[in-house]
């Protein structure tokens, strides 16, 4: 017999299956046991009539069945309205596939450093496991989402020559004798990809070699690209709106019990629909200072800064047009004010912060080489990239959605290390 997933079981009442997984708990009452299994799809209490067949310890007791022992049950569904699945499993038959000892991680408080250095263990916690479905949803939905509206798919490699973001946040690597450094992000290519494909986006992860310890910062984290030829600021915002409403709502849509799980208020998350309101950096600063929050024209938003105008809107806010001197060479001046730049931060609900970040590129190759120099770097590390403008260079747009950032907006979680299967922080590299 084929065994099938815990959460196919409501639909197999009455009907004899075999299952297999990790024990989480046991307990006894008289000579009736309890049992409950996970196996990565739900869990299911499998109740059992002791008898000499059922012993899986070959010595008539139980003792030595210990958490996340592997084991393969043979029983009857039962429909118990009791259960969180709705159903219950009368066992049959129970096979021990691997006996588990001393568990490490128990129904008690842990450190932080200690559930990070077990977090191969840890990953097993229905929490941290529920994180990781709502994760996996996120993903499967952008990609829906841009699959859907002409975006293609396309990779640009992850060891490249030069920065995009700047120059002190690299992870520099010896590539055959040559420098070369971790991907920061993979715009200037995607750039490219967009003069060849029109709509593309890529996925992958991306290295910030930022000293930061926050709750927002990994570095090394994923980030969904899209980039799009003949697409100016305003469009690009509204491509970036829908996105995340495509996202929220397939989530909410999808993975109600996960969010359950976490003890989730949905109710900010029911609120998100386009369009986004928007407010320019100046208005900003006028909203902060009449908070208490003065900042002088120039200065660059901070994660107080972020959250107090997040909590003025019901749902994500954009920022625009900030000061260029603090953003990066590529972005679009507008043309009407040579000072601010066609960029935005889309600022999440619940002190999350920037969850996308985008602009208008320069399209033209002077001021693009201009503002190189003005940024104290050399055209010629970049000279491919300036083809793309000698070329039939057009008005193009792109923004960068942080993975993690998401997730934990989403799920409610105090810190980014729980939105990744292995974090990677300031002081943490194992396992």
């Amino acid at each position: 017999m084929a065994a099938v997933r815990i959460e196919e079981l409501n639909h197999l009442i009455g009907e004899e299956v075999e299952v297999q997984g990790w024990m989480t708990h046991f307990r006894s009452s008289g000579k009736i046991h309890f049992l409950m299994l996970r196996d990565g799809t739900g869990q299911v209490q499998a109740v059992i009539k002791a008898h000499d067949d059922l012993d899986p310890s070959g010595s008539n007791s139980w003792d030595g069945l210990e958490q996340e022992s592997a084991l393969r049950i043979h029983g009857l569904v039962r429909a118990d309205r009791r259960a969180p699945s709705g159903v219950e499993l009368d066992a049959q038959a129970v096979e021990v596939i691997a006996f588990s000892r001393d568990y490490p991680i128990q129904p008690k408080e842990h450190g932080v450093d200690f559930l990070m250095a077990h977090r191969h263990l840890w990953v097993r916690s229905p929490r941290q496991a529920a994180i990781l479905r709502i994760r996996a949803r996120i993903v499967h939905a952008v990609r829906e989402f841009l699959d859907q509206n002409g975006f293609v798919l396309a990779d640009p490699p992850i060891i490249t020559p030069a920065a995009a973001e700047g120059t002190t946040t690299l992870f520099g690597i010896d590539y055959f004798g040559e420098p070369a450094f971790l991907s920061q992000s993979g715009q200037l290519y995607l750039e490219a990809l967009a003069m060849a494909l029109g709509r593309v986006y890529s996925f992958g992860p991306t290295f910030r070699a930022e000293k930061s310890k926050t709750r927002r910062h990994l570095t090394e984290f994923w980030m969904i690209e899209p980039e799009m030829a003949f697409c100016e600021f305003e469009e690009s915002l509204v491509w970036q709106e829908q996105l995340l409403t495509h996202v929220v709502q397939d989530v909410l849509t999808y993975r109600q019990a996960e969010l359950r799980q976490l003890e989730r208020d949905t109710a900010v998350l029911q609120r998100v629909a386009t369009p986004f309101p928007r407010i320019t950096y100046d208005e900003a600063l006028e909203r902060l200072n009449q908070a208490g929050l003065a900042l002088s024209w120039g200065e660059d938003l901070g994660a107080p800064h972020e959250t107090a105008l997040a909590e003025m809107f019901d749902r994500p806010v954009f920022v625009t047009h900030y000061p260029k001197a603090f953003k990066a060479f590529y972005m679009q001046p507008d043309p009407g004010r040579l000072e601010v730049v066609l960029a935005a931060d889309l600022l999440a609900p619940e002190g999350y912060g920037e969850i996308i970040g985008g602009s208008q590129r320069i399209h033209d190759l002077d001021l693009l080489v201009a503002r190189l120099r003005e940024n104290e770097m050399n055209p010629d590390d970049y000279s491919w990239y300036l083809d793309l403008r000698r070329y039939g260079s057009v008005p193009h747009s792109g923004f960068g959605m942080g993975l993690e950032r998401v997730v934990a907006w989403i799920c409610g979680l105090e810190h980014v290390r729980e939105t990744i299967p292995f974090a990677r922080t300031l002081n943490r590299v194992w396992p």
